[in-house]
């Protein structure tokens, strides 16, 4: 597990936490953070992908405002929200693909790489799934996605989407016109989980869920072994 430095579009640097598997050449993923940063729960997720074989890069998506933070979904939401208010969509997803094509470029990388993000995380997914060249996506609980639809059309590699249907930052309405949206394509694949709010996979968080929880790292593993593997 090591730090790495991510050069932007425009030739700036920006930092990213790289886990790596035992062995290699192994296939990619980008993962895409929640509004907290670069923080453990980020950490801990890239290092079980690695532990499952896969090169995970965590970039620092927050680095155009502030970088290297790791804030606490317990004490810190008024920074986090903040932040979030000020964050820049458009140039988040170019630095996302930018991680991407360095992940990709990496000798430790087999050329497959895709994406996984959690709420601002999984809006970036789908816009990775929409926008860039990765192999797949999966989106946990993107906030916002109902906002970006037009791009629905573009999604034409496989993207996997879960939805808490008790997500206080996304309303029932907003569910209802995703799915509307992407029911059609026959590369998305939609899961929704009744009863539980948002972040319900986020362990030891306020609405962590562990049976829907393990439901959807199932569904997510058996769908990056799928298109990854």
């Amino acid at each position: 597990m090591t730090e790495i430095m991510i050069k932007s579009d425009d030739g700036t640097q920006f930092s990213g936490y790289l886990a790596e598997p035992g062995s290699g050449p192994a296939p990619g993923i980008v993962v895409l953070q929640e509004i907290f940063g670069v923080n453990s729960a980020m950490r801990s997720i890239a290092e079980d992908l690695a532990h499952k074989g896969y090169l995970a890069l965590v970039p620092d998506l927050f680095w155009r405002q502030e970088p290297n933070l790791q804030l606490s979904d317990k004490t810190d939401w008024d920074r986090a929200l903040e932040l979030y208010q000020g964050f820049d969509e458009d140039a988040g997803i170019r630095d996302a693909r930018a991680a991407l094509a360095q992940l990709r470029a990496l000798s430790a990388c087999s050329g497959k790489a895709g994406a996984i993000g959690y709420c601002l995380g999984g809006k970036l997914a789908y816009l990775m799934a929409t926008r860039s060249d990765s192999d797949c996506a999966v989106s946990y609980y993107g906030v916002g996605i109902e906002n970006a639809l037009g791009e629905a059309e573009n999604i034409d590699r496989p993207f996997l989407l879960h939805v808490a249907e008790d997500d206080d930052f996304v309303p029932a309405e907003a569910q209802t016109k995703v799915a509307d949206a992407l029911a059609k394509n026959r590369w998305v694949n939609r899961y929704s989980y009744p009863g539980v709010g948002h972040a319900f996979a986020r362990p030891a968080g306020e609405h962590y869920d562990i049976a829907a929880a393990t439901i959807a790292n199932q569904r997510t593993t058996e769908f990056l072994a799928l298109h990854l593997g």
